[in-house]
């Protein structure tokens, strides 16, 4: 990411009242033009420097609708995100870059949770069977009687209070391909709803005719799910209940492959050569930390297609760089822009031996 954001050539009126004083969407007065030669070279100029020859695909939009989901503090009468270049709380109305759903709910509940335990930081998702909120405070003790009654009169499908379930009236969910997935309290998910179906695109075509595929840091199974639409599956992280959802879902689910899941820390024990060796393919989505550990040991491996996903440019690289080394090529890099307005991006690249 820049430390200092280039004047863009062509400059447009930013859209948000909270723009320059809220810390997030940063380049909202960036025109079209401008805005997609910055998102591209976030892409490429770690490329260069570890000296990887690639050409970037056009940047496709993956913003759509909204964030589904957001962290949003509540410190005193206030409910915001923090202000640029500060721990200082903004109080804002709304939000224009989430769904619909949650740009005025997200700061009114959580301004309406504060009221209740104080100080506290408020994760929010707008899920297919209604809202989840997953609430964190630093004060012991709390009494949840009254956040209970809240979430009654919200009809929120789900309210955590630090790991603890206030109450569930019915299971947060959302769909991946066939499968509908019950999301566990705290899982990862993509921020937006077309983000996760143009990445899941993008992998199931880098993926092609493979007939059996590991997904390496599967998370509740987004790309797994779809996947075993056409082709055995082995599903690996080490978000336990993560995988348990997964799992429920490929019960509950009609047409799929075999999916089998696997606890497993792949930072500090990656799968081996000789495991990998069983797959026509390996996906992998990692952390903004990367996958160094496992591509050392894909790099030894025998595998045809490795398909890269990441949202952290820097760390791809590198990773890439090993496989590179280990004997692949680097086929295609596609740039998705999830996080509208904002300096990260995620990609996707695909990899042949």
């Amino acid at each position: 990411m820049p430390t200092e954001l280039p004047e863009p050539e062509n400059r447009i009126e930013p859209f948000c009242p909270y723009f320059g004083v809220c810390g997030g969407c940063t380049l909202q007065h960036f025109g079209p033009a401008s805005y997609t030669a910055l998102k591209t070279e976030l892409v490429a100029a770690p490329l260069r420097e570890a000296r990887i020859a690639a050409e970037i695909a056009p940047l496709i939009a993956g913003h759509g609708d909204g964030r589904r989901r957001a962290t949003l503090h509540a410190r005193g009468k206030a409910a915001g995100y923090m202000r640029a270049r500060s721990h200082e709380l903004l109080d804002i109305a709304a939000c224009p870059i989430l769904v619909p759903a949650l740009q005025q709910t997200a700061p009114t509940v959580t301004r309406q949770i504060g009221a209740i335990i104080g100080d506290c930081d408020v994760a929010l998702t707008a899920t297919e069977t209604g809202l989840d909120i997953a609430i964190h405070s630093d004060k012991r003790g709390l009494k949840s009687e009254r956040l209970t009654s809240l979430a009654q009169r919200l009809g929120v499908a789900r309210m955590v209070l630090n790991g603890e379930i206030v109450l569930q009236s019915r299971a947060p969910s959302l769909r991946a391909g066939k499968a509908t997935i019950a999301v566990p309290p705290a899982s990862f998910l993509q921020a937006t709803a077309l983000a996760e179906v143009t990445l899941a695109r993008l992998v199931l075509d880098g993926v092609g005719n493979a007939k059996s595929v590991a997904d390496l840091f599967c998370g509740v199974g987004p790309f797994a799910l779809r996947l075993a639409e056409h082709a055995r599956i082995l599903a690996a992280d080490n978000d336990k209940p993560a995988l348990a959802a997964l799992a429920d879902a490929v019960r509950h689910t009609q047409g799929l492959k075999p999916v089998r899941t696997l606890p497993r820390d792949l930072f500090r024990e990656p799968l081996q050569a000789p495991e990998l060796d069983d797959f026509d393919a390996v996906v992998f989505d990692p952390p903004r930390a990367g996958a160094e550990a496992q591509c050392r040991e894909l790099a030894k491996s025998t595998v045809t297609t490795i398909v890269a996903v990441s949202c952290e440019p820097k760390t791809f690289a590198r990773d890439a760089a090993i496989l590179i080394a280990g004997g692949y090529r680097l086929q295609a890099v596609t740039p998705v822009d999830q996080f509208a307005w904002s300096t990260h991006v995620e990609l996707v690249a695909v990899f042949r031996r």
